[in-house]
């Protein structure tokens, strides 16, 4: 490391559970008891680990925080243990970490936040549509989380798709808020739920793009549309697709591709 740089910050893992052998949630504090940095509902940061034991370069790589920037003792991350098509070197060595083991971290970053203004400078208050899949839950946890701590009245609907019954993370607070919040409504389902890993589950079946539509609408008990609906997709480059082709054709706009007045209704971020 040259003179000129400062060191890297160190952290602490405090806390993981497996939910399954390759799907766990991760705290992560600084290691000097610091409190942890302000950060915006949706944002990441990079861990990092020292993978090469005959030198001194450290691997980093990005991970959405599920916690809410209320939340300053920690920082907490959904990971998925990536085996295919490569095994991932750096989300292997955290697999096999345990409490109070030392990593690095860099401070949150990202741009993948909840929009609270129009292109016009007028509240965005449009009803919020989270369409997740896989551990691409993770920044929506932060979100709803967040908007809880504030007292935001705005009308929340989460979607959230996943292999497998036991892979439906933070499912059980889910629940607790959709019984207990009126504006907030949860759509799990589960697209392989004759697995093990998916026993007992009774609930939707099938990819998280096939809530959207009647059924979606139903709950909701009025048409989606860009006038009142606001969607945020974050998960496996094939959900993002699917989503927006169904989306695109009511009139919907990506971020990617806003309106001459730099407005847009959907908002994407590929994950996993």
């Amino acid at each position: 490391m040259s003179s000129g740089q400062a060191p890297p910050n160190v952290g602490k893992m405090t806390y993981r559970v497996n939910l399954t052998p390759d799907l766990a949630i991760i705290q992560m504090q600084p290691a000097d008891g610091s409190a942890v940095p302000d950060f915006k509902a949706g944002q990441f940061v990079a861990l990092g680990l020292n993978l090469d034991r005959n030198g001194d370069k450290i691997t980093y790589r990005a991970y959405s925080l599920s916690s809410p920037p209320k939340e300053k003792r920690h920082f907490e991350f959904y990971i998925k243990w990536s085996t295919e098509p490569v095994m991932g070197k750096l989300t292997s060595a955290l697999f096999n970490m345990g409490q109070g083991d030392l990593l690095y971290w860099r401070k949150p970053a990202g741009a993948f936040t909840i929009e609270d203004k129009k292109a016009d400078g007028t509240p965005e208050n449009r009803r919020l549509v989270l369409v997740a899949s896989g551990t691409g839950l993770a920044p929506f946890i932060s979100y709803i989380l967040h908007l809880k701590n504030t007292g935001s009245k705005r009308e929340i609907v989460l979607l959230h798709g996943a292999k497998y019954a036991r892979e439906l993370g933070y499912r059980d607070m889910l629940e607790k808020i959709a019984a207990s919040d009126p504006n907030f409504k949860y759509l799990p389902t589960v697209s392989r739920p004759d697995h093990q890993l998916s026993q007992g589950w009774h609930g939707n079946t099938g990819r998280v793009e096939t809530l959207l539509g009647s059924q979606l609408e139903k709950i909701l008990g009025e048409k989606i549309t860009p006038a009142n609906s606001f969607f945020h997709i974050c998960g496996y480059q094939g959900t993002i697709n699917s989503v927006v082709a169904i989306l695109i054709p009511l009139g919907f706009v990506t971020n990617r591709n806003k309106r001459k007045d730099g407005s847009f209704d959907i908002k994407i971020e590929t994950y996993g």
